[in-house]
């Protein structure tokens, strides 16, 4: 602990770093596999595929694609550009599978309404499914994004930096100071990102606090009146 008072810049920079490498894998993930998600939700045969190929691709070790990734990109070894390619593979296939079970939870009675109304897929798609898929969609992005603050640590390993130099350090010092101060500040980071992401969905999806008879907003006609 002593250690991480002293060394207290040294480890802010380090979780700057370490923040920006797990959340722009999470937002490549997230342009990638909302517009997939919905895209195949329901094709029942192209989904079924697409969840096995993102399965597979979750299965593959943090360390092995780290390493690969240089060889198939034409990356230096040290580039960042590794840590985000591979994190941004994982969160792809996980909120591959997440968006298109956060949209079966949308009410069949509300996507009817909207169909009905005249929407089409895109306007149905863009307006009522995904906002109202939102809560479910969040929780699973906090998931992913304390998933990617812990997989962030694996890149020290190939020299990339992040908390995870701090265990690399205080491994090879054999200094346990410098690997308790890395474990705090990872635990703060994800705790203080997951807080964040949920005040984020609190504040996103205002009708989760209402009543239950008002949780699912009215689908509102062209000329503006409740269907």
């Amino acid at each position: 602990m002593r250690w991480l008072i002293d060394n207290f810049s040294t480890v802010v920079d380090y979780s700057k770093t370490h923040l920006y490498l797990a959340l722009l894998p999470l937002l490549i993930g997230l342009l990638i596999a909302v517009p997939v998600g919905t895209a195949i939700r329901n094709v029942r045969w192209l989904r079924r595929i697409t969840l096995t190929l993102a399965s597979i691709a979750f299965t593959i070790p943090s360390l092995a694609l780290f390493v690969t990734i240089p060889q198939l990109f034409g990356l230096k070894t040290l580039d960042p550009l590794n840590v985000v390619i591979a994190l941004s593979v994982y969160a792809t296939a996980l909120l591959i599978r997440a968006v298109p079970e956060a949209l079966d939870s949308v009410p069949d009675n509300v996507i009817d309404a909207s169909t009905a109304v005249g929407f089409t897929p895109l306007r149905r798609a863009l307006t009522v499914e995904l906002p109202l898929a939102l809560p479910v969609m969040i929780a699973n992005i906090r998931v992913i994004a304390v998933t990617n603050i812990s997989l962030v640590s694996v890149g020290s390993l190939i020299g990339i930096g992040g908390l995870g130099v701090l265990f690399k350090q205080g491994y090879d010092r054999d200094y346990p100071d410098q690997i308790v101060a890395g474990i705090i500040a990872i635990v703060v980071l994800a705790l203080a990102l997951d807080l964040i992401l949920y005040l984020i969905g609190r504040f996103l999806t205002p009708w989760t606090r209402t009543s239950t008879s008002s949780k699912v907003p009215a689908v509102v006609a062209a000329e503006g009146e409740p269907v």
